[in-house]
């Protein structure tokens, strides 16, 4: 993450991010958790997944939105974004969950 060290967004466990075939899905990185709701949406040649989330932050409310872009089978990069609150690019790498 562009944002966070890998001390903090690996903070309680591995941080992770799941969607479902349905575009619902969830996350966690750090003391951020949530759910997740989206669409793959087309931007001329290209597609994304776009959603937007809710969850906790260190236990408070939190939301946000954000979207993810495939890098061939295993990879994608992205950007979450906490609504009034930072933002930050990130990389991801499929686990063994596929």
């Amino acid at each position: 993450m562009e944002m966070w060290d890998p001390d903090y967004f690996n903070l309680e466990l591995q941080a992770y991010l799941r969607i479902g075939t349905d575009g619902v899905g969830d996350f966690q990185f750090g003391l951020v958790a949530g759910g997740l709701d989206g669409e793959v949406v087309r931007l001329g040649n290209t597609e994304r997944f776009e959603s937007t989330w809710e969850g906790t932050d260190e236990l408070g409310p939190v939301s946000g939105g954000g979207w993810l872009s495939l890098r061939g089978e295993d990879r994608a990069t992205g950007r979450i974004k906490i609504h009034q609150g930072d933002g930050s690019a990130f990389s991801a790498v499929r686990g063994d969950g596929r």
